[in-house]
């Protein structure tokens, strides 16, 4: 595959980061997950994404993305900043469309939003809210937010967020789990987040989400380019042992979970665990070969890697991060932003 600096990149590179770690030392996990945003940038990612999570066992750290969005845009000047997702239904939409708006006015317009409705019946009991309205509810906060971040006016005549946001008609994400979700995501003109794995099919993950794209894809009906963010569980390593003694055990713990939670068959070992959450691991060139065979890949605008449900080291992590910039994404055609800016792409 060629790489000629001259050739504009088949996709952006991001990394999501659900700020886990081992303990309850939160300050060292905060600080840990604040400098993979740094270390991101420097290695030329194009974006950095946060999940949110108000209970760890939904699989993350960080209750509140955008107040810690709002310090990682202190410290870095060009990366994008965004969240893979926002639990839309546990929000006030007017509330949260101002700190979308006060944090990318301090980062100079790098906010990117995508949304979702979650999945936990604790954060909904705990929020006053109902689970089984939970798309009823995503679709009618999207509709005030998207309102709001147009600087139109909400909740009351008269009324616009401060500051006037502008330019965010390209800038949401919707996260969705099916095909009708796809279709229904590109209908609202929502670009499109695929979650890292498929759960509870029996079929490849990949296999399952391509339709999923092409329902988005051919519901498309505005002007500009759709886009597709395409979240991966990436973990590369010197070979494959090196990788499976960071991520093995969180892996299978998580993929065992996952299974007692919804009924799942049982876990027989690492690899069915790792298989259950389409996870690409080894040394670069393994991960390289298995990129390429990914179905979703093609019509993909954005490849998001993470780490999550493994908690690596953070010396391994910087590692994994400067394998998947140096190595993995640039075999498939992805290029440093500061090798497209000398190239003038």
């Amino acid at each position: 595959m060629s790489t000629d600096s001259t050739e504009t990149p088949r996709f952006r590179l991001g990394f999501l980061t659900h700020v886990q770690g081992r303990g309850s030392d939160l300050t060292t996990t905060y600080r840990n997950a604040q400098e993979l945003f740094v270390v991101a940038e420097e290695l030329g990612f194009d974006v950095g994404w946060v999940a949110q999570h108000h209970v760890p066992d939904g699989g993350g750290g960080l209750s509140s993305p955008w107040t810690f969005l709002a310090h990682a845009a202190a410290r870095t000047t060009r990366i994008r900043l965004g969240t893979a997702i926002t639990i839309l239904p546990l929000e006030d939409p007017v509330r949260l469309a101002e700190d979308v708006a006060v944090v990318d006015t301090l980062s100079g317009g790098r906010v990117e939003i995508g949304v979702g409705s979650g999945y936990s019946d604790v954060e909904y009991a705990a929020f006053g809210r109902d689970l089984e309205r939970k798309r009823e509810l995503t679709s009618e906060n999207l509709a005030v937010l998207r309102q709001a971040l147009a600087a139109e006016e909400v909740g009351t005549p008269g009324f616009r967020i401060q500051p006037q946001p502008a330019g965010f008609g390209d800038r949401i994400w919707q996260g969705v789990f099916s095909g009708p979700g796809a279709a229904y995501a590109a209908g609202e003109g929502s670009n499109l987040l695929l979650n890292r794995a498929a759960y509870g099919y029996d079929a490849p993950t990949d296999e399952v989400q391509r339709p999923w794209a092409d329902e988005f894809l051919g519901a498309w009906q505005q002007p500009r380019r759709p886009r597709v963010g395409l979240s991966r569980f990436v973990f590369p390593a010197a070979d494959r042992r090196t990788a499976l003694a960071q991520i093995a055990d969180d892996v299978t713990a998580a993929a065992t979970r996952m299974a007692a939670g919804r009924g799942l068959p049982a876990v027989a070992d690492v690899e069915d665990a790792l298989r259950r959450f389409h996870a690409f691991y080894g040394h670069p060139e393994e991960i390289v070969l298995a990129l390429q065979r990914e179905q979703v890949l093609p019509v993909a605008t954005d490849l998001i890697t993470q780490f999550n449900p493994a908690v690596p080291d953070h010396d391994a992590a910087i590692r994994a991060l400067e394998l998947i910039a140096t190595e993995v994404a640039h075999a498939l055609g992805w290029k440093p932003v500061t090798e497209r800016q000398l190239a003038g792409v």
